[in-house]
């Protein structure tokens, strides 16, 4: 097992055992084991339209559309998580185990959020726009790995446990 997985395992648990219980028992664990991959997908989907924008100029468009559904994605899956950490920490966010995650979280959707506005309300080149939404992608990737890496802690920590 490799180093910081081991001192990531000894150190405090992501969850109590009431914790876990609650996790496995709510269906918000489901909602967000969907959501999260198909999120992802879009994502990459987006990606490419967004990169093939900037390499040729052409798809404009289509990169819009695909950044304004992740963005729709990145929404939905963030109010799910908050009622998720509700029922299973009893906080909307900024438990201890993912306090860290929430805030990048937040930082994910500025940069989101900052996209739509200039969208919507104007005064942004679309070249702007692209480095909004690229920016906004690179925050959305390391974000994801931390989910990605509690994921692993977590079960980790199940292992050891049993």
């Amino acid at each position: 097992m490799p180093d910081a997985a081991q001192r990531q395992i000894s150190a405090k648990r992501l969850y109590t055992p009431e914790q876990r219980a609650r996790r496995d028992a709510t269906r918000w664990t489901l909602v967000q084991g969907i959501l999260a991959p198909v999120q992802f997908a879009v994502f990459l989907v987006s990606l490419v339209l967004v990169l093939r924008y900037v390499a040729t100029g052409f798809g404009y468009e289509a990169a819009t559309v695909s950044i304004i559904l992740k963005t729709v994605f990145l929404y939905l899956i963030m109010i799910t998580g908050s009622i998720w950490e509700k029922v299973v920490f009893g906080k909307w966010l900024f438990a201890p185990s993912f306090f860290w995650e929430d805030v990048f979280s937040f930082v994910v959707i500025a940069l989101h959020s900052l996209y739509l506005y200039g969208l919507i309300w104007g005064g942004y080149s679309p070249d702007t726009l692209i480095v909004i939404a690229l920016a906004a992608y690179a925050t959305y990737v390391v974000n994801a790995g931390q989910f990605l890496w509690k994921l692993r802690v977590a079960r980790l920590q199940s292992e050891v446990a049993a």
